[in-house]
């Protein structure tokens, strides 16, 4: 859904109530369109997000907390010099518009105390934030908009801020009767009545449309005359709902549990199909709503490079393997060969140079008569040899491509292994880990402009069982090969997905333990499934052994390992039990 001016009301009113007259402690720019202001309001904490990225902009409370830049950029470095410790004395939005304006009071140059404002547009991929003074002279801005860019409206440092030209609609907040009912007598009465709120009133996303048309006449599909009557009053309570900050504010999700909508009001029209879900404030909303598509969203973009050697790697190789596997399908001739070589040796009495085929009986099959093409410019025991010779040249292109194949195929499974820990990577440090990981095995020359930082002890995710043992799991093939073998004690056990890319995970055994209980063997396994590729799937094997038991072969890539003995158990993952049991 787009984050529209209703959502943003509801945003405005929960900042008015919980940040007002708080100043600001702390600014970041975890991303290079994202801004954080941890503002500490009556003696609490709260953390006020702005994104202006053009995927998932927002704004809201959050209690989430992102991995920041060594270096702060520019436009942080801006930020914390006009408004470090800075109080915010309101939060506005102009009519019903996708903007928001905070106004905090600081100090100027001169040390003397004044107003200056951040402008958080929120617009899609025309979002922006704006700096300006007291006179809305803009100070700074993230994203500078010239004539080259737009001829319509222009952005820049030292210019008068203005808000963007408003739409040819309606506002519902403060709407009469009169205005509703005049815009509807100009309205075809056949016509969609969720087209009609979307083209007739500003700041209202389809779906806060079909929220509104559903109460009015009990179906998203109905038109304007089906639900004339009752429209006008749905449409005020809809939006009088953002205007309080939020009644019931709701998501609604699928059979599957992802995401399908969200409202600043209990969403009604996916009761039937979805589960909805209430939440307590709006700000735990938004987080919840855009948590997993935006850290996908920053995955993509911090990893494009790892993603573009990995795909362009893994169409090679699948190239490779298809080649290797019809070369290998011709060598199967080899044996042919070899029979027409024995046949035509034991019957060059019968031939002559110059014959261009030959009949001869097959003594391999009963004595049925085979026709075997001959060189006429070749004598009979030339083109033996010829045949003997692509007998013997299958026969070694057949070891060859063998293990070729073999090899190609070790090396597709590894790049799905680096795959999978790069969809389960969330820092910036995981991913410099898989970077120096593809470096040290052979893709530096596919990696522009990479030199290779100080390498750290890796990162292990740490896990306690419900009977206080202790699970270790890697997060990429560095991490794998660290923990089990350095970091894991010999003694203690280790866990594998079946067949699949996953991390390598250990269960410590208390001092003087053999076995651990049931309870950890199965929760550690569950953990195993849960980082790994079949992490949405069910009874999934898990193979467990003894550390000592895995060993890992001189010069193989990493993250790979070899056992013998193991026993496999078949677990369900379960996300809410895995995050449950992480320390």
């Amino acid at each position: 859904m787009a984050f529209d001016a209703g959502i943003l009301r509801a945003v405005v009113r929960e900042i008015e109530s919980t940040c007002t007259d708080g100043r600001i402690d702390k600014i970041y720019q975890p991303e290079r369109d994202e801004i954080v202001f941890v503002i500490r309001a009556a003696g609490k904490e709260r953390r006020l997000l702005i994104n202006a990225g053009s995927s998932c902009p927002r704004m809201n409370v959050t209690t989430l907390k992102a991995e920041n830049p060594t270096t702060p950029p520019m436009f942080c470095m801006m930020l914390r010099k006009h408004f470090a410790g800075a109080r915010l004395t309101s939060v506005s939005q102009p009519g019903f518009e996708r903007v928001a304006r905070l106004t905090f009071e600081c100090h100027d140059d001169l040390g003397f105390r004044t107003n200056k404002h951040i402008i958080c547009e929120i617009m899609g991929k025309y979002s922006n934030i704006i700096v300006t003074d007291n006179d809305d002279k803009i100070i700074g801005i993230l994203k500078p908009i010239d004539f080259a860019a737009s001829s319509v409206r222009q952005l820049l440092a030292g210019m008068r801020y203005s808000l963007p030209e408003p739409q040819k609609k309606l506002e519902p907040l403060g709407l009469t009767r009169e205005a509703f009912n005049e815009a509807a007598r100009s309205a075809d009465p056949t016509r969609s009545a969720v087209k009609f709120i979307t083209t007739s009133f500003v700041g209202l996303a389809a779906v806060t449309a079909r929220e509104i048309v559903y109460r009015a006449g009990g179906s998203i599909d109905a038109t304007l005359e089906d639900c004339a009557d009752t429209l006008y009053e749905k449409l005020v309570e809809v939006t009088s709902a953002a205007d309080v900050g939020g009644i019931d504010v709701s998501m609604a999700k699928g059979p599957d549990g992802v995401p399908v909508e969200y409202l600043y009001t209990r969403l009604t029209q996916y009761e039937d199909g979805c589960e909805v879900i209430c939440y307590s404030s709006v700000g735990e909303l938004i987080d919840e709503y855009y948590a997993k598509r935006a850290s996908e969203e920053k995955l993509r973009r911090k990893a494009s490079d790892i993603f573009r050697i990995l795909a362009a790697a893994e169409t090679r190789i699948t190239k490779k393997i298809a080649l290797q596997s019809a070369e290998l399908e011709k060598c199967e001739m080899g044996e042919t060969y070899k029979k027409y070589g024995d046949l035509i040796t034991g019957s060059i009495y019968m031939m002559k140079r110059g014959m261009d085929k030959v009949e001869l009986s097959d003594w391999y099959s009963e004595g049925e008569m085979i026709e075997i093409a001959l060189n006429e410019r070749l004598t009979p025991a030339q083109n033996a040899q010829a045949y003997y010779k692509k007998y013997n040249k299958s026969k070694s292109a057949k070891i060859h491509l063998t293990a070729q194949l073999e090899s190609a195929k070790a090396e597709l499974e590894y790049i799905g292994t680096v795959f999978d820990s790069l969809t389960r990577a969330s820092t910036e440090r995981e991913l410099t880990e898989i970077r120096a990981e593809l470096y040290h095995s052979g893709y530096a020359s596919k990696m522009k402009n990479y030199t290779e930082k100080k390498r750290q002890a890796p990162i292990i995710m740490k896990f306690e069982t419900s009977d206080g043992h202790t699970v270790l799991c890697g997060k990429n093939n560095t991490a794998n090969d660290y923990l089990t073998t350095k970091l894991a004690n010999r003694r203690d056990w280790w866990f594998h997905v079946k067949d699949q890319p996953g991390s390598h995970v250990v269960l410590e055994c208390f001092d003087g333990e053999d076995d651990p209980s049931e309870t950890a063997f199965t929760e550690a396994a569950m953990i195993a499934a849960y980082h790994s590729a079949a992490k949405e799937s069910s009874g999934v094997a898990v193979d467990y052994t003894r550390v000592r038991e895995v060993k890992k072969p001189a010069g193989s890539k990493p993250g790979y390992v070899i056992y013998h003995t193991n026993w496999t158990a078949y677990v369900t993952p379960d996300e809410a039990k895995v995050k449950a049991m992480a320390r």
